[in-house]
This record gives C-alpha cells, structure tokens and sequence, in this order.
C-alpha cells in the first residue's frame, strides 16, 4: 500500500455564514485546496464530505458539493461521525488512496448549522446519544453531558473553575490572531467567571459556538505526491475508536474510552514512547467543544498523567513555547465548531503548521520532529479519531 500526503489544504471563514448557500461554502475551501495543491477538479477521482447536516436545507451534500465545485463525475460520499465527521472523511479519502483505488482524493467538511434556529440545533446534538434516555426522558443536551465530566474531574481531582478559564483564555488570545476563526476577541478571567451558567460548572464562555464553515485537503499517493509538491505532509497514523451510545454504560466520567483507545494505536504505529508522547510531537489540535473536554483529551492523549491535565492548563504549558503547544488556531472553542467540517479543519491547522504557514507568527509553533497530532471527537466519546501528521515519509 502506497503513503498517503496532503498536499493542499483550504479554509473558509467560519463563523455565522449566512451571506453563502452550503455548496457556495464548501467551494471557498475547495479552491484554495485546488489551487495550492495545482491541480485542477477533474484530476480529484474520489471525494469524501464530511457533513451531519440535519439542520440544514440540503438532505443530499455531497452531490450538491460535488456538482457546484465541478467534482463531479468522481466517486463521492457523505460520511457522519458527529463531530467527528470531518476525520471521518479524511479517513475514508485517505483509505482510498491508501488501497492504490485512486491516486488523487479531496476530503471536505462543510456546516451551515445558522440554516436552523439555535434551539432545533441545540436539540439535534442532543439526540446524538442514546435519545430515550438521555434525551427524551432527562433532557440532556451536550452542556449537561459534558458538565457531568467536569463534575466528575472536580470531585475527584480537585480541579478549579478558573482551571477551566485559563483553557478559554487560551481559546479566545490565539483565536483573536485567526483570521479564519469565528471569535477573534481575548477574554479575561473575570469575563469568564462572571459569564453566565449553561450546565454547571459550565458557563457560556467553556462553549463551543453553533458555527457555519467548510475546511477541504487533497490527498495524493506518494508517487504523484512526489510529483506535485516539494513539501507533503505525510499521515503518519490513524486511530479509531467508538464508545456507548449509552452514558450510563460507563463507568468512568474523567477520560474518554474510545479516544485514549485511538491515540494508542497512533503511538503504536508511529513507534512514538506513550511514557511522554509530547516529546515526539510539535503540535497539536484537541477536541475541546467544552474547556473540560481539553483537559480531558490532555491526559487521554498522555500528554499528562492522570488527574494532572489541569496542571498543564493552570501552568500555561499548551501555549506556544509550552510543553505541547495545544489549540493554537483557537480550537472549537474560539475558532468554531462547524460539526462536519471540524475534523477537515484541523487537518488544516496541522498541516499548515508543520510547514510553518501559521495565520499569525505568534500562532506558529517550533517543529523539531515533524509531527503534529490531531485529535476529534464525535458526540461524548462515541466516535473517536487520533489523526498523526509528518513532514517525514512514514516507514512502511
């Protein structure tokens, strides 16, 4: 089986996008990647949109994507995966290059969550779990299910609300130097304490916002990689994993099962020492719809020792110039969180980041190993993907 590169990556402006139509979105992403990877639509044989979509108008996205972006005839699918439909589509373009099926695939992931008023969408996510009970009886939304992890971490850890904050701060300071992301405005401490309940101890600003975007990168084979740029980014490795639809089934509320799962068949595969896994990785982009899900993915992705994620957050150490520089384009929570294109979008970041093409020089980080790690989530861990991106052609 062949190596797989990105070589082009596109971005939209997320945020509430309602000047454009769904397919109009997906194409600000679609040309940039074209473009910077020089080739042209009809050289894409397959492509692969990522999209959830049951707010929006279009039921069908990926041939309306693929018919707007002039994709078309090449072989498409809409892939869902929660949140983590976006690295579920960078998974199945890069399977397909991967098998030697074809050897040029585009991954896309486009949202427009603003086609719907925000209690439907609120509601939507919400049935994403296991809907007769959780939802339709208790009434959980992702807030209560997500505030009963931060709960949980608080009592058994000792974790602070202002833990939390310093994740947000972090958040809003690198989202205000994206041009890309939805809120580009810092936040205090104070703002964040007095910012008002949503799910205790969450409050509005440990969020994610409801946002509209479109991210897209083309995946080429080595041989044709070699041929159209001097600087692939290779995956390294990819890490799946699901969980219960059921939180009840679960026994413990301070990790998530499925992502740890995925991240150690990464360190497996990349031969990366799971004892300090950071120290083999430049960068990476973590799931944090909620702060508490970045503190979380900190210790499942063993970045820290259990019930030490926080220290990592009190202590600015996911800053640039930090342990593990985590979040740097502003994360889900300050970049937005368009559910089907969220995955597509941190393989951007991370790709851009490696070859030191960061928004912002004070977003880039300094790559010694060549290798940057994303991190998605679907729902509260019932799907998980643990994506390793490389500057080096992964061994066979």
């Amino acid at each position: 089986m062949t190596s797989v590169a990105i070589i082009g990556t596109g971005h939209s402006k997320f945020g509430s996008r309602t000047d454009v139509n769904l397919q109009e979105l997906a194409w600000e992403a679609v040309k940039q990647a074209l473009e910077e990877a020089n080739v042209e639509q009809r050289d894409i044989k397959y492509f692969s949109v990522g999209n959830v979509g049951t707010w929006s108008a279009e039921p069908l996205p990926a041939v309306v994507v693929g018919e707007y972006c002039d994709l078309t005839p090449g072989g498409t699918m809409r892939v869902e995966a929660a949140c983590a439909s976006g690295s579920a589509a960078l998974r199945d373009a890069f399977l397909a290059v991967k098998s030697g099926e074809v050897d040029l695939a585009m991954a896309v992931g486009v949202e427009q969550m603003h086609q719907s008023p925000n209690p439907n969408v609120v509601e939507m996510i919400g049935r994403a779990g296991n809907y007769f009970w959780e939802f339709e009886n208790f009434g959980l939304t992702f807030p209560g299910y997500y505030a009963l992890y931060a709960t949980a971490y608080m009592n058994k850890y000792g974790m602070k609300e202002e833990d939390l904050g310093k994740v947000a701060i972090k958040a809003h300071h690198y989202g205000a130097m994206n041009p890309y992301a939805h809120f580009q405005k810092e936040i205090t401490m104070q703002e964040y304490l007095s910012s008002r309940p949503v799910a205790w101890p969450l409050k509005l600003l440990d969020s994610s916002p409801i946002t509209d975007g479109a991210a897209a990168v083309v995946l080429a084979s080595e041989e044709l990689a070699r041929k159209l740029t001097d600087s692939p980014v290779w995956i390294e490795a990819q890490g799946t994993a699901s969980g219960t639809a059921n939180l009840s089934r679960r026994t413990d509320f301070t990790t998530i099962e499925a992502a740890r799962l995925a991240a150690e068949q990464v360190y497996r595969r990349a031969k990366i020492d799971t004892d300090s896994p950071w120290r083999a990785i430049d960068v990476a982009d973590v799931h944090d719809c909620f702060t508490i899900a970045e503190i979380v993915a900190y210790e499942d992705l063993k970045f820290a020792k259990r019930g030490e994620g926080m220290l990592l957050a009190r202590e600015d150490q996911t800053y640039v110039g930090g342990r593990i520089p985590v979040n740097v384009d502003g994360g889900l929570k300050a970049k937005g969180h368009p559910i089907g294109a969220t995955g597509v979008s941190m393989a951007v970041s991370m790709t851009r980041q490696l070859l030191y093409r960061a928004p912002n020089k004070a977003m880039q980080a300094e790559i010694k190993n060549g290798r940057a790690l994303a991190h998605n989530v679907g729902g509260t861990g019932h799907y998980a993907y643990v994506t390793l991106f490389s500057t080096r052609r992964p061994s066979a």
